[in-house]
């Protein structure tokens, strides 16, 4: 693996950074709620929206009342904001709408958390809130740190080289590490740590039998692997950025390329469905296949979980 100077910088401002909140100098705020982060070591592709989606399910089935804070990534509105489930993804962003969308619960956006989640307390209680993408967002304290990983992340290097965001001695920060997309425990520096695993997957379901494939997801592939995993062969695929906001070309050139090919219809993710908005009827027939994700044992992960958040606010 060859040294990439850029990396070294990244990796030193990332590692200095980590040390002044460690040892106090930069210092993080906290919400009268609990807050719970979900996360990442990689840019983009982990599955922490459906992992949120997941969690904010297993807490609704308990009935604990909860509301969601993100950063609202590729929205072109400011400040913090109320998700409105029937808006569109350029003010709230695609992950925070879906979200909203599935989970039916307050999710707040901004670029400050610490905002969010006083806005959120002020409208809705101190309740507990699931920070979305929140492990390098270190300004906020977090009464549990859950960070999902890929197998991927194990051999991979820093930014610009690679896609870590940190290097992974950063996982000793999490209380919980969950094992994505087969990624094996042996491969990570997790001595001590809780490993939860998940199984993720697609519900594909009235797929066309001729389908052009298309998306704006971080790991593209992932989809194209699961789709054929399901007996989905799809006719072509059509590639865009992560959070691509679908324009009226786009359309057309996604209609020429089922016309090349001889689809008989598309198929896409949940985000781009959300990315779509009012040109989603313009792809008819299109099949949304929306990500399943367990969580192994996941009644005693929620429950260590809890417990934890309860003993540490009880000593703050």
């Amino acid at each position: 693996m060859n040294f990439n100077p850029l990396a070294g910088i990244y990796g030193a401002v990332v590692g200095t950074r980590n040390r002044l909140y460690d040892r106090g100098w930069l210092r993080s705020r906290a919400l009268s709620g609990a807050v719970v982060s979900v996360g990442n070591v990689s840019a983009g592709g982990s599955g922490k929206t459906p992992f949120v989606i997941l969690l904010g399910g297993l807490l609704k089935a308990r009935g604990i009342r909860f509301d969601v804070l993100s950063r609202g990534y590729g929205r072109r509105t400011h400040g913090v904001l109320l998700v409105d489930p029937g808006g569109l993804s350029g003010d709230f962003g695609d992950e925070p709408l879906l979200i909203a969308r599935r989970l039916q619960v307050p999710v707040v956006v901004g670029e400050d958390r610490y905002e969010a989640g006083q806005f959120a307390e002020a409208r809705f209680g101190a309740q507990i809130h699931l920070l979305d993408d929140g492990f390098q967002h270190r300004g906020l304290v977090r009464d549990f740190d859950i960070v999902l990983v890929m197998p991927d992340d194990a051999r991979d290097q820093l930014l610009p080289a690679g896609r870590l965001r940190e290097p992974l001695r950063s996982l000793q920060r999490a209380d919980a590490v969950v094992l994505t997309g087969g990624a094996s425990a042996e491969s990570f520096p997790l001595e001590g740590k809780r490993v939860w695993r998940v199984r993720r997957g697609i519900v594909a379901e009235n797929v066309p039998s001729r389908p052009v494939m298309f998306c704006g997801i971080g790991r593209p592939q992932n989809l194209l692997l699961q789709l054929r995993t399901a007996g989905i062969d799809p006719v072509a695929e059509a590639f865009f950025r992560d959070h691509h906001a679908y324009t009226e070309k786009d359309i057309h050139d996604l209609l020429q390329l089922r016309q090349r090919s001889e689809g008989d219809g598309f198929v896409t993710t949940e985000k781009d469905a959300v990315n779509l908005g009012g040109y989603l009827d313009a792809l008819a027939p299109l099949v949304v296949v929306p990500v399943k994700m367990e969580l192994a044992d996941a009644d005693n992960a929620v429950d260590t979980m809890l417990r934890l958040i309860e003993e540490r606010r009880g000593c703050s």
